[in-house]
């Protein structure tokens, strides 16, 4: 059966996605340059499509972005004309000339007009759009710089819609900005400068804001949480590898011990990257019985709660995880 993008509930108004994509072949392409102009367009186009970038890690391979998408709202046509500018911050000649008639009919309206907004309407408050603007973009970008031609991108892409608050979102964010310690680049994730931990401390707002918008509160109180999830006890920095093995996580939970939860998400942990959805169990009950109604699947479509290997809270998938938990 074919995975369908689940729909957060309407009662929410608002969505939260892990945006997950590999480089064909899981070939290392991206050195500093090639990470820096993929941040770059990352902030631009979200800038563009409306959406709020919560934290992000750019890897050799592959890319992590959490996302917020926002209610909809109506937008104005000024707005519209500086997000087009955004997307096209040296326009040619010809886009300037078109902006220029755009720019006047919207003022009078006109067919000519109306068939533009929408155009851009259509690119914007959506995950799927986003994506596929952003790996075009960058893809056009490497081909040319490298004298290459073909795919970057290993698929299409995938998606986890995560419950936009609370503490799964929290562990959401962690895991991300963790992504460079497990893969042993560096001991703490402020010196890796591809993340959106490393950028907040670096001191750009856009960065803090969307951790302030996991958090709460004020960019120093977040900066203080955010540490503690990030660097507890069990968990202190580690150069060159998770502080804990897969191996001895599975040997912990042979013998039904739990370990600290940030020493948990220094491991691969599989449902963060391949359940439909994450949140705890009246969230994702809420998602099991939507795909239920306009799917028209049974049982086997149902919450999955994760292991006890540490104090997930009521955290919970929904669709089963197949192999082991841990990568």
């Amino acid at each position: 059966m074919r995975r369908a993008r689940l729909k957060i509930s309407p009662d929410s108004g608002e969505a939260v996605y892990h945006l997950i994509s590999r480089t064909v072949n899981g070939e290392w392409l991206f050195g500093t340059v090639a990470k820096e102009v993929f941040r770059r367009q990352m902030w631009q186009i979200a800038d563009f499509a409306g959406l709020e970038i919560l934290t992000y890690a750019v890897m050799s391979n592959h890319f992590h972005i959490l996302v917020r998408v926002p209610k909809e709202v109506p937008i104005s046509d000024d707005e519209l004309l500086r997000r087009y500018h955004v997307l096209y911050p040296k326009p040619t000649r010809y886009q300037t000339a078109q902006l220029a008639v755009v720019a006047a009919e919207l003022k009078r309206g006109g067919p000519h007009a109306d068939r533009w907004r929408a155009r851009q309407l259509s690119l914007m408050n959506d995950v799927s759009a986003y994506m596929k603007l952003l790996k075009e973009r960058f893809s056009i970008w490497y081909n040319q710089r490298h004298g290459r031609f073909g795919p970057v991108w290993s698929d299409r892409f995938k998606s986890v819609l995560i419950e936009p608050k609370g503490r799964t979102i929290e562990m959401m964010a962690a895991y991300i900005d963790l992504n460079c310690v497990r893969a042993g680049a560096v001991k703490d994730p402020k010196d890796y400068r591809y993340c959106g931990y490393a950028e907040a401390v670096a001191g750009n707002v856009r960065a803090q804001r969307g951790l302030q918008s996991v958090i709460g509160g004020a960019w120093f109180d977040t900066h203080a949480a955010y540490r503690m999830l990030l660097f507890t006890k069990g968990a202190g920095p580690r150069a060159g590898s998770a502080s804990i093995t897969p191996q001895q996580v599975r040997d912990v939970v042979r013998l039904g011990g739990k370990l600290a939860l940030p020493d948990v998400l220094r491991c691969r942990v599989r449902y963060f990257s391949t359940s439909a959805a994450l949140g705890g169990r009246e969230f994702i009950e809420r998602q099991v019985a939507d795909y239920r109604r306009r799917f028209r699947v049974g049982a086997r479509v149902a919450r999955r709660n994760l292991p006890a290997v540490t104090d997930w809270g009521d955290l919970a998938g929904l669709r089963q995880v197949s192999g082991e938990l841990f990568g």
